[in-house]
């Protein structure tokens, strides 16, 4: 679901200065990424899916939620199809929900592990922070915010890959070194699989983002999914195992 609100056009402003000053300039064409066909679609031959099902809820904002795009080039859905496609019976929910900060996250985890009844997910992949630096909300608040999510799924013994964000300079070098070391300092500290800024692949190519600058393209999503589903893998424990 999409809600249109205000955090819309001030994501847009803040997050394409963050990508803006990353950027150093890069060719706008790129080849298909390894594994994907030139539709997207996972390339073939494609492994048999085997196993008892993994269930991986995609907890976000407007980035995964697939602001912009047809439901179906999510990075959740197509992450799952590339998963699929590589053998690993994965389920993955998509709960993005465009607009949200890290509090709007933190008021909503525990209704989202409640409502996975049969058995807990087997990864749980939180991506948040954006629309916290588009708000002048402190790195202290949010770090606060997410630690306290983190808290609740160690509790809860679900492995964690954290996606990490880069705040840009304009906010100052003070700010920008504090929340630029969230991510790390809290994987470290909760044990958390983390992906240190996770547009890292697609953030020097223009053409991979929409109109808005901020929200990746069809093809923009393709490329994250194949740049970061080693990362998944990785933290995907091995079939009956929980975290400690």
């Amino acid at each position: 679901m999409h809600k249109r609100n205000w955090s819309k056009i001030a994501l847009a402003g803040a997050l394409s200065l963050a990508l803006a000053a990353c950027s150093d300039g890069a060719d706008d064409a790129a080849a298909p990424p390894a594994g994907l066909a030139e539709d997207g679609a996972p390339a073939l031959p494609a492994v048999p899916v085997m196993g008892p099902e993994r269930k991986i809820i995609a907890f976000g904002d407007s980035l995964f939620a697939g602001y912009g795009l047809d439901p179906r080039d999510a990075y959740p859905e197509k992450l799952e199809s590339a998963l699929r496609a590589k053998g690993i019976n994965a389920d993955v929910i998509n709960a993005g929900v465009s607009g949200d900060t890290t509090a709007a996250g933190l008021n909503r985890i525990g209704f989202t592990l409640a409502s996975q009844k049969d058995a807990p997910p087997a990864l749980f992949i939180l991506e948040l922070g954006g629309n916290d630096l588009l708000r002048g909300l402190s790195p202290e608040e949010t770090k606060a915010n997410l630690g306290k999510m983190l808290a609740v799924l160690r509790d809860a013994k679900v492995p964690v890959l954290l996606m990490g964000m880069r705040s840009p300079p304009n906010y100052g070098p003070e700010f920008q070194a504090k929340f630029d070391a969230i991510y790390s300092d809290l994987a470290q500290e909760y044990g958390a699989a983390l992906i240190p800024f996770w547009l890292e692949d697609i953030y020097r190519e223009p053409a991979l983002f929409q109109a808005d600058k901020v929200h990746p393209t069809a093809q923009g999503i393709e490329r994250l999914v194949a740049a970061t589903i080693g990362d998944v893998e990785s933290a995907l424990p091995p079939v009956g195992e929980q975290a400690e």
